[in-house]
C-alpha cells in the first residue's frame, strides 16, 4: 500500500469540511443558511462559496430548496458531526495532554479535523479519557 496516497482518499477536503460546518452553525444560530451567509461566515467571496457548495451538492452532502436555503443531507450532517467530534477530541488532546497553547491547539485541531480516521479518533478519545482519570 502506498501510504502517502491515503491523504488523497479523504472523503472531503479541508475547505469542504468548513463549508459543511458553516451551514450547520448558521442553521443552528439563525435557522437558515444561504450561499451569501456561508461566504460571509467563512470570509470568502460568494463566487468561491458557490463553487464549493455546488461540489458538495453534487456529492449529495447538502441540499438547496426552491428558496435557495441550504441544509445538510443526512450524510452531510453525519460527516459534519464526525469532523466536529474529531476536532474536539484532538483539540482536547493537544490542550490537556500535550499542553499546547490554546491558539496553536485550535490551529492544529482545525488542520487535522477531516484527516484523521474514525479509528484514530476513537483511540484518541479512549486515551484522553484514561489520561483524565489519572
Amino acid at each position: 500500500m502506498d501510504v502517502w496516497k491515503q491523504f488523497e482518499e479523504n472523503s472531503i477536503t479541508h475547505s469542504a469540511a468548513h463549508h459543511l460546518l458553516a451551514i450547520r452553525e448558521l442553521k443552528g444560530a439563525r435557522g437558515y443558511a444561504r450561499v451569501t451567509d456561508v461566504a460571509k461566515h467563512l470570509n470568502i467571496t460568494t463566487g468561491s462559496a458557490s463553487t464549493n457548495l455546488k461540489s458538495l451538492k453534487g456529492k449529495g452532502l447538502i441540499e438547496e430548496d426552491e428558496n435557495r436555503f441550504l441544509s445538510l443531507s443526512k450524510e452531510g450532517e453525519a460527516l459534519a458531526e464526525a469532523v466536529l467530534a474529531r476536532k474536539t477530541i484532538f483539540h482536547k488532546f493537544l490542550l490537556d495532554v500535550l499542553k499546547v497553547s490554546p491558539d496553536q491547539a485550535e490551529i492544529d485541531a482545525c488542520k487535522t479535523e477531516h484527516l484523521i480516521s474514525g479509528e484514530t479518533a476513537r483511540k484518541l478519545q479512549e486515551f484522553v479519557t484514561r489520561y483524565a482519570k489519572k
